[in-house]
């Protein structure tokens, strides 16, 4: 570079969804969501809650990208966020350092935030559990991060696999999170719908005793035989 970014960099401004729609995916599972988008949209499988019993939220997106071994993006993800947010900081999945604890945990609590999702790490994680913030990380370590930047918050960052604009609609549970891209977002639950309709008939049927499908017996049936 000829010259060093600037410690911090925040783009305003952004289009944050209508929150009544963030409110119709509340309570949706991860598996469901992926099901309506054609499986797609899971970060990946190694950015997991903190506590799996407090793992439930949703929220827009306020995104940010902290260089790796550094917290400044994460500051400024949490001055910017509003109460009801998800703040979402690519770290470049880096693993020598945590990018959140504890105490940055526990404000972004207080001021309302619904969770918190990094490829990075996290340290301090029974602090974190206590806080009671939904918190999504890809592990745990005890080193700490420096504060020197640089940083951009408010931008589209790339994290698990999947690109995220800030007011994307977030959703996580115990077995992940799920990124749903704010323009498709009404076509995706109404899709939602249909597979959670389509799967209660499924669950009642097999608490009534059902050991296959009508298209396992057809995959089955189409199946090349070798053998007696």
């Amino acid at each position: 570079m000829l010259d060093n970014p600037p410690l911090m960099t925040i783009h305003r401004g952004h289009h944050r969804p209508d929150p009544t729609l963030v409110e119709a995916f509340r309570g949706a599972q991860t598996s469901h969501l992926a099901d309506a988008m054609d499986g797609r949209g899971a970060l990946d499988h190694r950015i997991k809650p903190m506590d799996p019993g407090n793992a439930a939220f949703v929220g827009p997106a306020m995104t940010a990208l902290s260089y790796p071994a550094d917290v400044v993006g994460v500051y400024g993800a949490l001055a910017e966020a509003q109460p009801g947010d998800v703040v979402v900081i690519a770290n470049d999945a880096y693993t020598a350092t945590a990018v959140v604890g504890d105490i940055v945990a526990g404000m972004m609590k207080n001021k309302g935030i619904a969770a918190f999702v990094t490829d990075g790490l996290a340290r301090d994680k029974s602090g974190i559990v206590a806080t009671g913030l939904p918190l999504f990380a890809a592990g745990i370590i005890p080193a700490s991060p420096a504060a020197n930047g640089p940083a951009v918050v408010g931008a589209p960052v790339t994290l698990g696999g999947q690109h995220v604009r800030p007011g994307d609609i977030i959703v996580g549970d115990a077995d992940g999170v799920v990124v749903i891209p704010l323009d498709r977002a009404p076509a995706i639950l109404e899709r939602l719908r249909a597979i959670q309709a389509a799967e209660v008939k499924a669950i009642a049927r097999v608490e009534a005793g059902a050991t296959d499908t009508d298209r396992i017996r057809d995959i089955v049936a189409a199946a090349r035989i070798i053998g007696p």
